[in-house]
């Protein structure tokens, strides 16, 4: 990955780029956001143009032997570290040949992309104690190439306490020339005394049309497909991928948005209890997809009411059921609408009941949907 491959963050990188130009380099950075906003990728390329042996002054040059092993994802003094299921390796290096496929396909992927690479029963992956004592193993080996040593470590807040402490106690004193570069969705996730040896540079969702660039020119998606996609993914292009690959799961919590919305609207009590024992048992990830596609349903519903048909970002499907649906989303109801959407989502990250979750959720809709 080269900084001229990134998608948008245009300012970010003129800084990353001019901190590595001064030679003035933070022992450990913590970058903020969804993986698909980029953080993943411009780790990746800062390190390439850092590590570079001939770096030109905006990228790295691509030619050198440097490169060469960044391109392959095996240079010696760059660590991967990322959650794994325990049960199949209790540290990253047991994983690593399907992690390199994963980065290779590309560096826009989500921790559930990838818990879904490593494990078909999706179970929840962690950072463990393990993982603590190999990274102290790595960054007390001498430089290979006499340069930087990097630890590059993906999810970050999927750190348990063990591991975070032993961590803590590495950033307090470093070794000379070592570089962590932490990612993170979860901010808060982290503990604070980590968060505080750290740069932190928060990133900013994509543009809009970024992102519907990105599809057109790489996917081949006409100028309508790519801004409904584009629309649904929020800024984030990891989001934006997914659901180009994943048109069955499109179609499946379209479907359950309007059984929602459906048997809410005739208070067909038996139905919504129905409804939300079924979408009870989607993984936790998917569960919390339907909430961000329910979102945006409901925004541009909004859309729709007072702009017109013309600004929607939806496929034909969509803007079907929209045009005889939104009327029923007004100012009287988008707030307590998007605030029960936001709740649900927060909640299934705490591990919530989902059929209690869901149900309580049906009978929110039923209430809000007859306020318009």
């Amino acid at each position: 990955m080269f900084f001229k491959e990134i998608v948008g963050q245009k300012d970010l990188i003129a800084d990353l780029t001019k901190e590595v130009a001064s030679g003035k380099i933070a022992h450990a950075k913590l970058l903020v956001g969804p993986p698909g906003v980029g953080t993943f990728a411009v780790a990746l390329a800062y390190i390439r143009l850092l590590l570079c042996e001939q770096p030109g002054p905006n990228d790295a040059c691509g030619q050198c032997s440097s490169c060469a092993q960044m391109n392959d994802l095996q240079h010696p003094d760059v660590h991967f570290v990322y959650p794994v299921v325990q049960s199949i390796s209790k540290i990253s290096s047991g994983l690593l040949l399907e992690w390199r496929e994963q980065v290779k396909r590309t560096p826009y992927f989500s921790l559930f992309d990838w818990t879904k690479v490593m494990d078909e029963k999706e179970r929840n992956p962690i950072i463990g104690v393990e993982e603590s004592k190999e990274i102290i193993k790595k960054i007390n080996l001498k430089s290979f190439q006499g340069s930087y040593k990097v630890v590059l470590v993906f999810g970050a807040e999927q750190m348990n306490q063990e591991c975070s402490n032993k961590l803590l106690k590495v950033l307090e004193e470093p070794p000379a020339q070592t570089l962590f570069i932490l990612l993170t969705e979860q901010q808060h996730e982290i503990l604070p005394t980590i968060q505080s040896r750290a740069q932190a540079i928060t990133f900013p969702r994509l543009q809009p049309l970024e992102i519907s660039d990105y599809l057109m020119s790489k996917h081949g998606l006409d100028k309508s497909a790519a801004d409904g996609v584009s629309s649904f993914s929020d800024g984030d292009l990891a989001s934006a991928l997914n659901l180009l690959e994943s048109e069955d799961f499109t179609e499946t919590y379209r479907n359950y948005f309007i059984q929602l919305m459906r048997c809410s609207y005739k208070k067909e009590v038996n139905e919504m209890i129905t409804w939300a024992e079924s979408i009870s048992t989607l993984t936790k990830e998917r569960q919390k997809l339907f909430v961000v596609y329910a979102l945006h349903m409901l925004r541009q519903s909004n859309i729709l009411n007072y702009l017109g048909k013309e600004h929607v970002r939806l496929t034909q499907e969509e803007v079907a059921f929209l045009e005889k649906f939104s009327p029923f989303i007004t100012g009287n109801n988008i707030r307590n609408f998007i605030e029960t959407m936001d709740s649900a989502y927060h909640s299934l990250e705490r591990n919530a009941s989902a059929k209690m979750l869901f149900t309580e959720m049906s009978f929110q809709v039923m209430r809000y949907i007859h306020r318009a």
